[in-house]
């Protein structure tokens, strides 16, 4: 047996295709400042705005949570407008609203007036994630998927890496309002550029080789097939749009299959049936509790290493970024080995249940400070690793055109897990359970999250989709004079 090359379409390594070196900055970038402007509150909070506003443990934690109520609204519809429309349009015009309303934040003065503001950025950034989901599934293939995932994700434990370090120092040399003024105003500036950046699909975009596009073309509809056939899927290919013409795709020939670049569109009953699916509902519950506990730990652990250590918001933000950097570098071999193996469910449940165990034991450090940092440290890059496959996972359940949707109901539920887990850790820690009651509170989540992985069926690997099986030709309607391309 010989393994079949991941880098998929590309003709060497993921970094050899031209679609990796220009899709994959842009998607880095747009997430990370969307996770910006929706986590620098907990810096905020720490460095002055809880004490300025009067605000509460109660409130300081509802003005925290009050984004994901908005954030988990408009994730379905929002993608199914990304998914039957325009990705660049929803991204660019998200991505400037959310500027201005992260910019907004530095200008407000009490709760009645931060709430609702937190809230429509929220509802602003929902479909977001969703949607660049969708795009990376149009221009990668399953054998990429992982790792363009996961380099997508990274925008989230960087940006809270070098974001607990810049908002410290800005709040020092200022305060938190100008804070949120200063790191609002360049989503406003990206997202004006996403409209010229930003292509739906592989045949919108002159850049790419003539060679590659066809590759990447005989690859999707190769693995649409090899979805209709999975017992693993949530809705078969055949169910979905069937009948519907094949978007146009201006470069292909015009009796080529439709692939995830160019799916069928989907009915009101296809979105319905993926939606009610079984996999996708217990994907949902999953998400929610893993969402609790890593919500829990991103929002509120500046503040809690800042009463635990008694340093200043400065050294509290470099402290607060060691989880995330370890973070980095587990998320990319995590994803690697996914996509080599092409396992996703075993890439995800044995790091959120170590996780878990590393959140009970921070619970039992107590006073413990250089011991409880460790155990957060190793907690933070358990709950990241598993991101990369988990949203390779999810997409691969069902077949294009509904696929986001799919994403977007998991990604929505959790949603409402980061506001209980936003909210009510927030709230424990105000009791006397204190700190440690909190992130116990949070272990028991991540542990459930890690149980529920158990309840989906990971679809069947078939040849040339995984990476790690025998090569067999693919059929010859589906070939190109590309796919003697080199191997990692």
């Amino acid at each position: 047996m010989t393994a079949a090359s991941p880098a998929g379409a590309g003709s060497g390594g993921f970094w050899s295709s031209t679609r990796a070196r220009y899709l994959i900055p842009i998607a880095f970038v747009t997430y990370s400042l969307a996770y910006l402007d929706r986590s620098n509150y907990a810096i905020a909070s720490a460095g002055g705005m809880a004490e300025e506003l009067n605000l509460s443990a109660g409130t300081d934690s509802l003005i925290a949570a009050s984004f994901f109520l908005g954030y988990f609204f408009f994730q379905i519809p929002g993608t199914i407008y990304a998914e039957q429309r325009s990705v660049r349009l929803m991204v660019a015009f998200s991505t400037i609203a959310w500027g201005v309303l992260a910019t907004a934040q530095g200008f407000l003065s009490s709760p009645g007036q931060l709430i609702p503001v937190r809230f429509a950025l929220g509802v602003v950034e929902g479909a977001v994630l969703p949607a660049l989901v969708v795009l990376l599934s149009r221009w990668f293939t399953k054998r990429e998927r992982g790792r363009a995932n996961s380099l997508l994700i990274l925008g989230n434990p960087i940006t809270v890496m070098w974001l607990s370090v810049l908002s410290g120092w800005l709040i020092e040399i200022s305060d938190w309002r100008m804070m949120f003024i200063v790191e609002g105003v360049p989503s406003i500036v990206w997202g004006l550029l996403c409209l010229r950046l930003i292509k739906d699909r592989p045949g919108d975009a002159r850049w790419l080789p003539e060679a590659e596009h066809g590759k990447l073309r005989g690859e999707l509809a190769d693995e649409q097939r090899a979805a209709a056939e999975s017992p693993g899927s949530a809705v078969t290919s055949t169910e979905v749009g069937a009948g519907s013409p094949a978007s146009p795709d201006a470069r292909s020939d015009p009796g080529a299959q439709a692939t995830t670049a160019d799916a069928p569109r989907a009915s009101a009953a296809d979105y319905k049936k993926v939606l009610r699916s079984r996999p996708v509902v217990v994907l949902a519950a999953q998400y929610f509790f893993w969402s609790f506990g890593m919500y829990g730990f991103i929002f509120w652990l500046p503040s809690i290493v800042k009463q635990a250590s008694g340093q200043g918001i400065g050294a509290t933000g470099l402290i607060s970024s060691i989880p995330y950097a370890f973070a980095v570098v587990v998320m990319m071999l995590n994803s690697r080995f996914s996509d080599r193996t092409g396992r996703r469910r075993g890439a995800v449940w044995p790091w959120l249940g170590t996780g878990a165990l590393a959140l009970l034991g921070s619970y039992f450090a107590g006073a413990n400070f250089p011991l409880a940092l460790t155990l957060l440290t190793v907690a933070g890059l358990c709950m990241y690793a598993p991101y990369g496959p988990y949203f390779a996972f999810v997409s691969e359940l069902a077949p294009a055109g509904v696929a986001g949707a799919a994403v977007a109901a998991v990604n929505s539920f959790g949603a409402l897990g980061s506001f209980a887990g936003t909210y009510l850790v927030g709230w424990v820690r105000g009791t006397p359970l204190g700190d440690a009651g909190a992130f116990g509170f949070m272990a028991v989540c991540t542990l459930i999250s890690a149980a529920l992985m158990f309840g989906v069926r990971e679809p069947k690997a078939t040849a040339g989709t995984t990476g790690t099986v025998s090569e067999h030709p693919r059929p010859a309607a589906s070939r190109t004079a590309a796919d003697d391309g080199g191997r990692d």
